[in-house]
């Protein structure tokens, strides 16, 4: 019975004390987790570009060879020099159709934590709402 007496009577701002270091210990458990999370995913992202790279290289290999494969054979119907500059012409316009789809879709890259942001917010809403 004396131990339920002691913790009734205890002061508000002891209370308080405990709700604040509880909120710190939340929020440490939540910064923790996302770096942790970003870390991994992190790792994740290195290993898959390590492969993509190698992917890269590989089909600039390709696409070089199909390239000469087709120059030779325009080379048949006329001058080796006429299907030269054909070809760059052609690859000149596919690069830059390419070069501004690829601007185009960067600009709808959003880079901030979004989600993160938002439950930022609803925490900080808590907190504002059990301390009143």
């Amino acid at each position: 019975m004396r131990e339920m007496a002691g913790e009734n009577s205890r002061s508000i701002a002891d209370v308080l004390q405990d709700i604040l270091a509880n909120v710190q210990t939340i929020i440490r458990s939540e910064v923790r987790l996302a770096k942790t999370e970003v870390t991994e995913e992190a790792t994740k992202a290195a290993r898959a570009a390590g492969v993509m790279a190698g992917g890269a290289v590989a089909a600039l290999f390709t696409v070089w060879l199909l390239l000469l494969t087709i120059l030779f054979a325009l080379a048949t119907v006329m001058p080796m020099w006429g299907a030269a500059l054909l070809l760059f012409a052609l690859m000149a316009v596919v690069t830059v159709l390419l070069l501004m789809a690829g601007k185009k879709r960067f600009k709808a890259v959003h880079a901030t934590p979004e989600k993160t942001i938002e439950t930022m917010k609803e925490n900080v809403e808590w907190v504002k709402s059990q301390t009143k």
